[in-house]
C-alpha cells in the first residue's frame, strides 16, 4: 500500500466514524507528515520509526502535541493495518497550563471596538453562552426558541447535546438576525459572502478586535469561553451548573476554572489585619 492510498483510506475511516473536522484535519496532517519523513510504505513501518520521528520533530513541542500525534498514528495503523505501531511508546505527562482569561473590563472593551453589528452579535454570543467556535458556526435558525429564551447545541464536542440561555441583551438583535437569514433562505444563524463561516474568519475578527482594544494578551475565540466560565464562577454560580452550560462530560475539566478565578481570593483578609486592629 502506498502512503497516498493509506491517507485516502484514513480519510474515509475518519468520515465514517463521524469525527469532527478538527480531528479529521489533525489526524490526516499528523499521518501525512510522518509518512513523508519516514519514506516507507505503511506496512513496513515499526515503532522505532515513530520514536525517530518524535525525537527529530517533536522533542521541543508541548506534551499535548506528542499525545495527539501518537493518537493519530494509533487510530490510523490499527484501523487500516490492524497493528499498533505506538505500542510500548510511553506517553508524556500532559502539562497543566492555565488558559488565558479576559477580565470583565477587557471583555467589555473587546465588544465596544467590534466594527460591525454582525461581528458584535457573534462575538458577544460566544462569550454570553460559552460557545466553542465550531458551535457558533454550526448554529441554525431552528435551534433557537425565542418564546423560551433558550437554544440548543446539537452534537457538540463529545457528541453531547446541551441547552443554552439566550441573554436578554442580545434577544432583539438575534431576532433581527434570524429574519435577515430567513429572507436569504439560509438555515444557519450566521453566514458569510461565500456561504458558511469558517473558524479562521472568526479568529481574525476576535484577534483584530483585541489589538484595537489594547488587550496585551494572546486572545482567541476559545478565550471567550474560558472567560464566560471564569466570570460565572466569580459571580458565585455553582460549578456543576457551569459544567452543564459548558457541556463538559467530566467535572474535573470544569474545575480548572477554580484555579483561574482570583476575585474570591482577593476578598480574603490576612489574619494579621484582624490581629492588629
Amino acid at each position: 500500500m502506498t502512503p497516498e492510498d493509506f491517507l485516502k483510506k484514513l480519510e474515509v475511516e475518519l468520515k465514517i466514524s463521524k469525527n469532527s473536522l478538527y480531528t479529521l484535519r489533525n489526524y490526516l496532517d499528523s499521518n501525512k507528515k510522518f509518512l513523508e519523513f519516514i519514506k516507507k510504505n505503511p506496512e513496513k513501518i515499526e515503532s522505532d520509526d515513530v520514536k525517530l520521528y518524535i525525537s527529530e520533530n517533536l522533542s521541543d513541542k508541548a506534551s499535548s502535541s506528542i499525545i495527539i500525534f501518537l493518537s493519530a498514528l494509533k487510530y490510523s495503523f490499527l484501523g487500516i493495518l490492524k497493528k499498533d505501531i505506538t505500542l510500548g511508546i510511553k506517553r508524556p505527562k500532559r502539562e497543566k497550563r492555565l488558559p488565558t482569561v479576559l477580565t470583565k473590563e477587557e471583555a467589555k472593551k473587546l465588544f465596544e471596538v467590534l466594527d460591525t453589528k454582525k461581528s458584535k452579535i457573534m462575538v458577544s454570543l460566544m462569550y454570553a453562552c460559552g460557545f466553542r467556535v465550531s458551535e457558533l458556526i454550526n448554529l441554525k435558525i431552528g435551534d433557537l426558541d425565542f418564546n423560551e429564551k433558550t437554544g440548543k447545541i446539537l452534537q457538540g464536542k463529545g457528541k453531547k447535546d446541551r441547552i443554552f440561555n439566550i441573554p436578554d441583551f442580545l434577544l432583539e438583535d438575534l431576532k433581527k438576525q434570524v429574519e435577515k437569514q430567513k429572507e436569504k433562505k439560509e438555515i444557519y444563524l450566521f453566514t458569510g459572502i461565500k456561504g458558511k463561516l469558517s473558524e479562521r474568519n472568526l479568529q481574525k475578527i476576535v484577534s483584530k478586535a483585541a489589538k484595537r482594544a489594547g488587550i496585551n494578551k494572546e486572545i482567541h475565540c476559545h478565550t471567550l469561553r474560558h472567560s464566560f466560565a471564569t466570570h460565572l464562577l466569580e459571580n458565585g454560580t455553582d460549578i456543576r451548573k457551569i459544567q452543564e452550560l459548558l457541556g463538559h462530560a467530566d467535572l474535573s475539566t470544569t474545575q480548572i476554572y477554580t484555579h483561574i478565578s482570583t476575585e474570591e481570593l482577593k476578598k480574603i483578609k490576612s489574619p494579621i489585619d484582624e490581629l492588629m486592629k
